[in-house]
């Protein structure tokens, strides 16, 4: 609670931008098969279209990580936040799929801003010690958001399929005047003289990602990659597959999701910090992988509504502890490049935030249950990764 309470709430204050982009985020999964009927859509303009608000936020990333380093991180998530609910407000506005897909861009410029700023200001504030609170605090709203996003959106679209999104646009404005008035300022310009970091920064972004496989944070950004690309594939056409499977309806897409993120929130606020102090990143990135994986290919088995609701309660909890602990892992790797990591971080979720929707939205069309199973191989073969990694980081810490 100190740490939540500290520079005036900074912290809880972060947390509620963060929800707020993951609410946006999540309030179109619902919806997402109206629209396809409404607009004629197939599979593969609905992975596009899910697909383009990644491409942009990685497009913007490794320059919203420089800006964060050079001007603070506070500038860079109000501006972010505002652009955000412009998006919200067009995506509400709009009816043609050209001008959905520009509001969805327009959405992943503003997350761009907002994500790595968010996770930079954390690492400036806590200790070593504390980063891995802090990490969870903020991955617990990112959980807390799909849960609430879902469901808003389930029961918003009710009352018409365009009214979550004006929710969102208004919940945006609210946010960006409280960031305004309320967060201060994180001090990052005390690293910004650092050699290293200006390396970094004056480096092309391309260069940073061939560079990339000979750092020792390489694996970790796969493994975001990884656990980007199983999520977004499965939440994809997750609507899409039970509406077609089984019949469901919006408000019942929305329970289903918002039922199987709960446990990942309270584990996140509650007990995560013990849970890497006692087991370690590396053997907790393993085991997440390894479960959801395993639920991915089980969703392929159900065959009624508690059986979706318990396979997806299991994978949510391991993709949101999976998470944080690769988030808590890159920033210890990261010292004075706090920013630059977290655009890194940034940047590769969104290669899997992208990869994903197309995937998932070309195989749905060939065949509803193609999207799972290649979200499932993925993640076992990343499992093996990391297990081989943490076999060899024993092999060091003995030798």
């Amino acid at each position: 609670m100190a740490l939540l309470l500290r520079n005036r709430g900074a912290v809880l204050l972060l947390m509620f931008n963060i929800l707020l982009v993951f609410i946006g985020i999540g309030l179109v999964i619902p919806v997402m098969p109206t629209y396809m009927r409404e607009l004629h859509l197939n599979g593969s303009i609905v992975g596009l279209m899910v697909a383009a608000f990644s491409l942009t936020q990685l497009l913007f990333s490794p320059l919203a990580g420089r800006l964060s380093d050079t001007y603070g991180r506070k500038k860079n998530i109000v501006f972010g936040v505002i652009i955000f609910a412009a998006s919200e407000f067009l995506f509400g506005m709009v009816s043609e799929p050209v001008y959905l897909f520009a509001a969805r861009m327009l959405g992943g410029i503003g997350a761009a801003l907002i994500m790595p700023s968010v996770m930079a200001y954390i690492a400036d504030v806590t200790t070593v010690e504390e980063r891995a609170k802090g990490m969870g605090y903020i991955n617990a709203a990112i959980t807390t958001g799909f849960i609430i996003g879902p469901g808003i959106g389930g029961i918003l679209a009710e009352y018409g399929t365009r009214v979550p999104f004006y929710a969102a646009g208004i919940a945006g404005v609210i946010s960006a005047l409280l960031t305004i008035f309320i967060l201060p300022d994180s001090g990052v310009r005390k690293v910004q003289k650092s050699a290293k970091l200006r390396e970094a920064t004056e480096t092309s972004f391309a260069s940073q990602l061939l560079r990339s496989y000979r750092e020792p944070y390489f694996l970790s950004l796969i493994i975001v990659l990884v656990a980007s690309f199983g999520l977004a594939n499965y939440e994809t056409v997750f609507g899409l597959f039970v509406d077609q499977k089984f019949g469901f309806t919006a408000k019942d897409i929305a329970i289903i999701i918002t039922f199987g993120s709960i446990a990942g929130a309270v584990v996140q606020v509650t007990i995560f910090g013990w849970i890497l102090n006692r087991f370690g990143e590396r053997n907790v990135i393993s085991a997440s992988l390894l479960t959801a994986g395993l639920f991915v290919l089980l969703t392929l088995f159900t065959k009624s509504y508690w059986m979706i609701l318990a396979v997806t309660f299991v994978l949510f909890l391991s993709i949101d502890i999976l998470r944080p602990a690769i988030g808590t892992q890159i920033s210890k790797m990261a010292n004075e490049q706090q920013g630059y990591l977290a655009g890194l971080n940034s940047a590769f979720t969104s290669l899997g935030n992208i990869v994903g929707p197309i995937v998932a939205g070309f195989l749905f069309d060939i065949d509803i249950n193609f999207p799972y199973i290649s979200a499932s191989i993925v993640l076992f073969l990343c499992c093996v990764l990391s297990v081989r990694a943490a076999k060899g980081d024993k092999r060091k810490a003995n030798g």
